[in-house]
């Protein structure tokens, strides 16, 4: 049932300090089988159930260790590519007056109507934009341009050149430092 260099890669391969659980469980099935052990004392020595023994036997007898991997499950395929995931992230990333748009910062249904106005999806909904940047921490509807002054930070400890950003009151301008 088991050739001599498929039981050494079911040995080495599955045993591997990354390799998933489930595929160790399969290998040890198949290597019990190669042994000659009936599948009742098999999944009674590995916790399995009678069932899943026979069917992991039976698509190794049938496929051999491709049969031990997983089968596609069903699904709805994407929609989206990963090209199109990413122009969208990079619309979000740039500020709506920069892009045309007469907005002060972009909303997920916002992102949506331009990507669909831009040609780069066909179409998509606002559900979908936020989720692509919450996977990322992209916020577009959080900047603040206050954010990023345009002097830059001064250098610590401060020298005489040094400009000082607080004073004693905001309206009054800083002062000369006190004796």
């Amino acid at each position: 049932m088991c050739r001599p260099c498929g039981r050494d890669r079911l040995r080495a391969g599955p045993y591997g300090h990354k390799a998933e659980y489930r595929l160790r469980l399969r290998a040890q099935v198949v290597l019990h089988a190669a042994r000659g052990r009936s599948n009742a004392r098999i999944a009674r020595e590995t916790g399995l159930h009678l069932d899943t023994v026979r069917r992991w036997r039976g698509r190794f007898a049938e496929q051999g260790l491709a049969g031990l991997t997983d089968r596609n499950r069903p699904g709805r395929p994407t929609a989206f590519t990963a090209l199109q995931a990413a122009q969208v992230k990079a619309l979000a990333c740039q500020l709506p007056v920069e892009t045309g748009v007469p907005l002060s910062r972009w909303s997920c249904p916002e992102l949506a109507r331009e990507a669909i106005e831009r040609g780069i999806v066909p179409f998509m909904s606002a559900s979908t934009v936020r989720r692509w940047l919450a996977q990322y921490t992209i916020k577009p509807w959080q900047y603040r341009s206050w954010i990023f002054i345009a002097v830059p930070w001064p250098t610590w400890p401060p020298t005489a050149s040094t400009p000082r950003r607080c004073s004693d009151s905001p309206s009054r301008p800083p002062a000369s430092p006190r004796s």
